[in-house]
């Protein structure tokens, strides 16, 4: 059963690289090192080609595992979107009711989150809270600590 996932264009590029370096770069390092561990001898006893084989399945799952997602993937059309309330893409500022602090965070796909550069995802807790609001709406978010309540003061697009 396949699950389609939704990429900006950047995400989707950066996807397909990572995927094109797996299949280029690591699968024959991995080859490599299989041969290198064969060359010394005894496979029965041989702890290094073992390691060198079990490394080598766990990166063909991951190649597979990218090639599905790729395969999934839908690029956004940013144009389509409704710029009235909070969706994916939609940079959104807010402000915290208990300590009155404001933040602004991008929601974005969960492959593409990075709290570093104020991208969340769309699946967080406070992502799952801030979508379909409108300005002036509050969000009650479901944390472990409680709720948080966040008042949406400006949605845009970047």
């Amino acid at each position: 059963m396949s699950n389609i996932s939704y990429y900006t264009a950047e995400g989707l590029k950066k996807l397909k690289e990572e995927l094109e370096h797996l299949k280029a770069v690591e699968r024959p390092n991995a080859s490599q090192a299989i041969a290198d561990a064969r060359d010394k001898g005894d496979l029965s006893e041989n702890a290094e080609y073992d390691a060198a084989k079990e490394a080598q399945g766990l990166l063909e799952m991951k190649i597979s595992k990218m090639e599905e997602l790729v395969a999934n993937a839908r690029i956004i059309d940013e144009s389509q979107l409704d710029v009235s309330k909070v969706l994916v893409l939609s940079t959104v500022k807010i402000k915290n009711q208990t300590n009155g602090m404001e933040m602004k965070y991008t929601l974005v796909a969960e492959s593409e989150a990075d709290l570093k550069t104020g991208k969340i995802s769309v699946t967080s807790p406070i992502g799952k809270g801030l979508l379909g609001k409108k300005v002036g709406e509050i969000a009650e978010v479901n944390v472990p600590n409680g709720v948080l309540k966040f008042e949406i003061l400006e949605i845009t697009r970047d």
